[in-house]
């Protein structure tokens, strides 16, 4: 006699039928350009254009040469440069901003909503054109609307002069981009429980005790998630340079990131020739900096912020 343990279940095979178009989809266009990547790497090209093995030289190369070593260190400090400044201005801002529009004294919130998100939705090439004409010397407004409010002396050629292009670029990049951790921020406020606020007045609490012990741990997991994805969205960043300064990310390589490096150095660019094998190399530490940035992030931030919850 058949007990009920000894009857199997069919394996489910129709969930392989809806999974798999996406999963090839998902192996053809990602996984697989990501390993062929790795591969090249390890490889050269000689004047005839076939490729030979050459293991790690191509990352010594990048890392050590005279030839190849300063732009890739200039590139890497500028992205760090790019990434700490959205850290800095990005994130706090678009925290204050959720707290600002979460208020339930605040009128037409949705609209200002609507409004500070707006730029999110814009092309990045537009906004790099568009910026560039603003703050152009030659006919942009920015001159003539700061001499109007009083503020003409401080004006200066900001994406012209080696000092300030990364600094203005980073700051238009906080502007168009700002409002996603503002809405990320702003659901996660809606979901705290108005019990606990009311708690917290009920025990003498004023607004800043009550944000600082009551909201900002809840909102810990949120506000991490937003760094880590500032993080990675900065190291692959690369439109809004090429958009305001070229592939050569002028003046004199002082907006030179990683995305502009790699773009000149597999493809080429004026007198640079193309190396597909060099640039795959780029690519390739450009990906192991993000997966150490998430590493570190999930072993030393998110372990404790799940700790702190339980």
């Amino acid at each position: 006699m058949m007990t009920h343990s000894d009857i199997r279940k069919p394996f489910p095979w129709h969930i392989l039928v809806f999974l798999a178009p996406g999963l090839l989809i998902y192996l053809t266009v990602s996984v697989y350009p990501l390993l062929d990547t790795l591969r090249l790497g390890f490889f050269s090209e000689d004047k005839s254009g076939a490729t030979f093995f050459v293991g790690m030289q191509n990352y010594a190369n990048l890392l050590f040469s005279e030839v190849w070593s300063e732009p890739f260190w200039n590139a890497l400090k500028n992205n760090l440069m790019f990434f700490v400044i959205h850290m800095l201005l990005q994130n706090p801002i678009g925290l204050l901003l959720a707290l600002l529009l979460s208020s339930p004294r605040l009128r037409l919130s949705g609209t200002y909503r609507t409004l500070l998100f707006m730029p999110t939705m814009l092309s990045v090439v537009i906004v790099g054109f568009v910026w560039q004409l603003l703050l152009s010397p030659l006919w942009g407004i920015s001159e003539d609307f700061m001499y109007n409010i009083g503020l003409g002396d401080y004006f200066d050629a900001w994406l012209g002069k080696e000092g300030t292009a990364l600094v203005t670029l980073s700051l238009i990049s906080v502007w168009q981009f700002v409002g996603i951790p503002m809405m990320l921020i702003y659901a996660a406020l809606l979901n705290i429980p108005e019990d606990l606020n009311d708690a917290g007045v009920v025990d003498g609490a004023n607004s800043w005790q009550i944000f600082w012990n009551i909201k900002l741990p809840l909102l810990l997991p949120t506000i991490s998630m937003v760094s880590i994805l500032t993080f990675v969205a900065n190291f692959n960043a690369f439109e809004l340079i090429y958009a305001v300064k070229g592939a050569l990310a002028g003046p004199n390589f002082s907006s030179d990131i990683m995305g502009t490096l790699f773009y000149r150095t597999f493809f080429g660019f004026q007198l640079q020739q193309g190396s597909p094998t060099m640039g795959a190399a780029v690519a390739t530490l450009m990906f192991l900096i993000i997966l150490i940035g998430v590493a570190i992030y999930l072993f030393f931030v998110q372990r404790r912020i799940q700790r702190f919850q339980l």
